[in-house]
């Protein structure tokens, strides 16, 4: 296995992946770092997901009756 994280390790799962992750030497409050994920999966269907069930989970727009 390798130090950080490959996009063939990520390709199919849900999750993101990160890794070498170091300071910035120009900035002393940024990082550097890898991040792979599979963009289908994570890019599409996740993140619909997430973001139909933060909608759902703000009372304002909750249906009425719910």
């Amino acid at each position: 296995g390798s130090n950080y994280p490959t996009p063939r390790e990520t390709a199919g799962k849900d999750d993101a992946a990160v890794g070498r992750v170091r300071r910035d030497p120009t900035h002393p409050r940024r990082l550097w770092l890898w991040q792979t994920a599979d963009n289908l999966r994570r890019g599409a269907a996740v993140s619909a997901v997430k973001i139909a069930e933060e909608l759902l989970s703000m009372d304002r727009l909750r249906p009425a009756g719910r």
